[in-house]
Parts: C-alpha cells; sequence; structure tokens
C-alpha cells in the first residue's frame, strides 16, 4: 500500500467527487434507447430524421447539482491534488449541465466545452485516412452478443486470477447501443454483432484498457482516478485503440471508422442534417449499417462530440511515445496525457499504489515493437494501415 501524504480532509474531498461521479451514468444517459428501431428503418429504405427517445434519468440533475455544489474543493491543502480536484469538479458540473440540456440546441455548444471540436490539424488526418486507406477487409465470421459475453468473461477471469478481488463484470442489456464500459462493467447490446476478426482487439479496447485501469484507478487513495480525471477520455480511448495496435489487430476498416467519426463530427458542427451525414459516409464507401450508427453517436441528445477524441487521443498518445515517453503510470488510473505530470508527482511521493493489473496484451513480446513502430507515423496514421497510398 503506499504512504499516503495527503490530509484525511482532502481525501474525504476526493472521495465525495468520486461518488458524485459514481452516481452518473453520463453516455447511457446521453445515448437513445431506440437507435436500433431507426437502424433498421434505414435499412429497409426508409430514411428520414429519427426521433431519438432516451431512458429516464435515475438521479436529477438537479440533485446532482446540489450535490456537487456541497463539495468545497477549494479547501483542499495540497496543490496537486487541489488543481486535479477543482478540475473535476468543474468538468462534473459541465456533464449536468449537459444532461440538462440533453436533446436540446443548448447541448451541442456543451457537448464542445467538455470534448473539443475537430480541428483543422485532426480533420486533415482523417481525411488522408479515408482517402488513402481504401482496401478494407471483407465482414467475415460475426459473434452474437451471448458469443462475445463469453470471450469478455474469459478475460476477466484472466484477470481476476491475477487478482480474485477485482470488482468487474460483462452483461448483455437491450437498454444499451453497441458495446460499451460503464463504471465497473462491460455492457453489450442485445442485438450486438461482433466482427469475429475484431473481437480481441475489441476485448483489449474494453476489458484491457477500459476496466483495467477502472480496477487501478478504483484501488488508489485517490478514488476519482477510478472515475474518471477532468478530460481523461480523451487519453484513454487513445490508449484503448493503441491496444488493438499493440495486439496486432488495428484493420482498415476501423481505422476509417476512426477517422469517419472526426469528418462526421465536424459536417454536424458546419450545419449537416443526421441523413445528410448518413448519406455522404454511404457514399464514401460505409456500409449502411455502419454508416448509421457513426452517425448516431455524433447526433445523440443534440450532438456529442466525443466521437472526434478517438483519434485525436490516438495522435496524441503516438507522439508522446515517439518523443520518448512510456506508457507505465497511464496504467494508474484514469486522467489525460495532460495531468501525466501531476499524477508523476503523486506517485513519486508515494501517494499512490502501483497498478494491480497491467493490459494483457502486453505480455505478447511483440505488442511494444508494434506500438514503437506505430509512434513513427505520428504525423500520418494512414500508414498505421500496410498498404496506404
Amino acid at each position: 500500500m503506499s504512504d499516503v501524504a495527503l490530509s484525511v480532509a482532502d481525501l474525504a474531498i476526493d472521495h465525495a467527487l468520486a461518488q458524485t461521479a459514481a452516481s452518473m451514468q453520463f453516455l447511457l444517459d446521453v445515448t437513445p434507447t431506440n437507435a436500433d428501431e431507426f437502424r433498421q428503418q434505414f435499412a429497409q429504405g426508409r430514411v428520414g430524421e429519427p426521433e431519438f427517445t432516451y431512458r429516464r434519468l435515475e438521479v436529477s440533475p438537479e440533485v446532482l447539482a446540489k450535490a456537487l455544489d456541497n463539495i468545497d474543493v477549494s479547501t483542499v491543502e495540497d496543490a496537486t491534488l487541489g488543481h486535479l480536484l477543482r478540475a473535476k469538479h468543474r468538468e462534473l458540473a459541465l456533464q449536468i449541465e449537459m444532461l440538462k440540456a440533453r436533446d436540446t440546441d443548448d447541448f451541442s455548444a456543451l457537448s464542445i466545452q467538455l470534448y473539443g471540436a475537430a480541428s483543422p490539424e485532426l480533420q486533415a488526418q482523417a481525411e488522408n485516412i479515408l482517402a488513402r486507406v481504401h482496401r478494407t477487409e471483407s465482414a467475415g465470421d460475426s459473434l452474437a452478443a451471448p458469443e462475445f459475453l463469453e470471450l469478455a468473461q474469459a478475460e476477466i477471469e484472466h484477470y481476476r486470477k491475477i487478482d480474485p478481488e477485482i470488482d468487474i463484470h460483462a452483461e448483455v442489456r437491450d437498454d444499451v447501443n453497441g458495446v460499451m464500459v460503464s463504471g465497473n462493467t462491460l455492457l453489450i447490446d442485445t442485438d450486438a454483432v461482433v466482427q469475429a476478426a475484431r473481437a480481441n482487439a475489441l476485448i483489449q479496447h474494453e476489458v484491457g484498457t477500459h476496466l483495467v485501469t477502472q480496477v487501478n484507478g478504483a484501488a488508489q487513495p485517490v478514488r476519482v482516478l477510478g472515475s474518471g480525471l477532468a478530460g481523461y477520455d480523451e487519453t484513454q480511448e487513445g490508449l484503448a485503440v493503441l491496444a488493438e495496435i499493440g495486439c496486432g489487430e488495428l484493420t482498415p476498416f476501423r481505422l476509417r471508422q476512426l477517422a469517419a467519426r472526426v469528418i462526421t463530427v465536424h459536417r454536424m458542427h458546419g450545419g449537416a442534417d443526421f441523413v445528410e451525414s448518413w448519406r455522404a459516409l454511404v457514399d464514401d464507401g460505409f456500409p449502411e449499417n455502419s454508416a448509421f450508427t457513426t452517425t448516431m453517436r455524433a447526433y445523440r441528445s443534440g450532438g456529442l462530440s466525443k466521437d472526434a477524441i478517438y483519434l485525436r487521443g490516438l495522435v496524441e498518445l503516438l507522439g508522446h511515445l515517439r518523443g520518448g515517453g512510456d506508457l507505465d503510470l497511464l496504467w494508474l488510473g484514469k486522467f489525460s496525457l495532460e495531468d501525466l505530470p501531476l499524477i508523476r508527482d503523486l506517485d513519486e511521493r508515494g501517494v499512490l499504489n502501483p497498478p494491480r493489473l497491467t493490459p494483457r496484451y502486453l505480455e505478447d513480446p511483440h505488442a511494444r515493437h508494434r506500438l514503437t513502430a506505430a509512434a513513427d507515423q505520428a504525423d500520418d496514421v494512414a500508414h498505421l494501415i500496410q498498404g496506404a497510398a
């Protein structure tokens, strides 16, 4: 265990913030529950602006806002922790405002505050990928939700053999869309279909990154590292795509998908409606169902720009590796690359515990070489796919 150098008062504030964050299911709450219905309509040629519906919020935003107001982060004594917790407090306040504005015109602007937009540099990377990565793999065999659940549970069991006390799970549910992690649980849509060739990459993305860092963060004295410090999503998703590279299974279609997400967010902010953005992806060679999912993810709740962060986080982490950085401290919990110096400060002071788990894919002796080779392509990620023009 760590030699904790933080006051009880500071840790109490951290724990209160972590509890408030854990009481929110932000991504679930901003994702439509009837997306599958409209996906089927689009597949049948009934193409029109979808009218999405959303789950009832389990905790009202007003209650969350009041609970957050009662947490006085200004009294945190430790300078490093104080900076981190104040930033998290601001982020939670913004997320609560987004929940209040769900499915309204105000949501998109708040989303840009939280996740940013697609910068010209990122757009250029995305356009370059779509222009140069053409040949994609065939769909091949696929796995239904119960089959993918079995693989996920086997992966979780691998980690449970390392540490029997870890608290992570996987389950199939009919109120989610696709595959996602919420808290300590991998959620799989009842109707999810996963390409067999993509299954391991997705396992390493979701379990080997998101759940592994959740376990490690939840075991820290600074509990917010489990739910995620401010701005953690970008680095988390970048790490998760790095996992796909590290296990040797980043496919051409997947890289094009990440680029399409950036372009779709940009089109949305430029005023394109749902159908226009969907048609543009179909015209660019994406299957209709895939194009629908990409468009839905961007337009949900009034406009969520989160999907631009996958490619951005990947590019930033590749640059970090190319500059001589490593990933070791990034397994300690969920935080942004920007906060790495502050996490290093806490670690060097003996505040933090070593990670309980490290990603399984790193056990592959070829994984480090794949990551090193990928880092050389930080300025032109289309080259991550061999044979890109």
